[in-house]
């Protein structure tokens, strides 16, 4: 039984997420303490539990301590059985990181997987679905793990109510990564939307965005194309997503409206994330860095990729993964700045 301090580090849901995926994956029941504890809601949430639902469900495990509110789970899987699942969180919690729990577990099933989530789909905290959809899900693409995304609808917090499908294919090796370059800009692109509120808002968030991008960054040739979406969605929000393709990485930004925030807030708030990463110089944006580590770690050969920033949600991660495997790494650069990250 492996015994886990869930404040360690970061002390967040992830270190939860990563040790049922890692224990459905290879069979190692866990004990988990201390979940959450240093959050102002400690314990399991909704999204938490539906995690917990989810790989108990594909896993057949034996599970004790489900439920709201608690800081201890016991995790004992069986067997993994690939399938066709529905899971609806019931709130606004993320369906992106609850898919991320789900998809290690199933990436070496004998058949296709097909996943209905519904819940928030651009909420704070999580990574949104354009993110999953169109970086998290390529850069798998290139380790020769395939994951398909559709969205139905959109939730926002705090109605939640989106809804999306996730079809996950049998993998065999896990391939390398070895990008410590970015190279040259070739395209920058994106969405700003609304739901259930006046495009206008879009269109602001839009310009706002293109403009902090031309003032802040003189030497950019490329035109930063954004599409307008007005979404389906039970209840109201905002978001932007911007999206830079280089010549040897992929990287994605998001911002989300909320009451009281203006607009232009939310464009300039993705733009300066994109400018920072700009400068930078690095292969991958902050944020990618940890949701891709638990994968490198069941390679074969070594992977290498450069940073926009070392996190401790990345350190944190790691630290969870080596509790399951015999993997080594090493993190060149302090926390708060760029680095260097090697995975064997």
């Amino acid at each position: 039984m492996i015994e886990i301090d869930g404040s360690f580090g970061e002390g967040g849901g992830q270190i939860l997420r990563t040790a049922l995926s890692l224990s459905s994956l290879f069979l190692k029941p866990f004990r988990i303490f201390n979940i959450r504890k240093g959050r102002k809601k400690p314990g399991l949430m909704p999204q938490h539990l539906t995690c917990v639902r989810a790989m108990q469900l594909i896993s057949g495990a034996e599970v004790a301590g489900d439920k709201i509110g608690s800081s201890v789970l016991v995790f004992k899987p069986k067997s993994v059985k690939a399938g066709e699942f529905f899971f609806d969180i019931g709130t606004a919690g993320s369906t992106s990181l609850v898919l991320q729990t789900i998809v290690p577990s199933l990436i070496f099933s004998s058949e296709k997987t097909s996943v209905i989530l519904v819940g928030g789909t651009h909420v704070p905290f999580s990574p949104s679905f354009d993110y999953i959809a169109e970086v998290f899900a390529p850069v798998l693409g290139k380790m020769g793990i395939r994951i398909e995304l559709k969205i139905e609808s959109y939730g926002f917090y705090p109605r939640g109510g989106g809804k999306i499908r996730v079809d996950i294919f049998p993998a065999k090796d896990i391939k390398p990564l070895r990008v410590t370059e970015r190279g040259a800009i070739l395209m920058i692109k994106g969405y700003s939307g609304t739901g259930n509120l006046p495009l206008s808002i879009a269109e602001r968030q839009k310009s706002a965005a293109i403009k902090k991008i031309q003032t802040e960054i003189k030497a950019l040739m490329q035109p930063v194309d954004i599409e307008i979406l007005n979404v389906s969605s039970p209840g109201q929000g905002t978001f932007i997503y911007l999206h830079s393709e280089t010549e040897k990485a992929i990287a994605g930004f998001t911002s989300l409206g909320e009451r009281g925030k203006k607009a232009e807030a939310v464009g300039e708030e993705a733009a300066e994330e994109f400018s920072e990463y700009y400068f930078t110089n690095v292969a991958f944006d902050r944020h990618l860095p940890d949701q891709i580590v638990l994968y490198l770690s069941m390679s074969k050969e070594e992977s290498i990729f450069t940073t926009s920033c070392i996190t401790q949600h990345l350190m944190t991660n790691l630290w969870v993964i080596g509790l399951f495997t015999g993997f080594h790494y090493s993190v060149a650069g302090t926390i708060g700045e760029t680095g260097v990250v090697k995975i064997k």
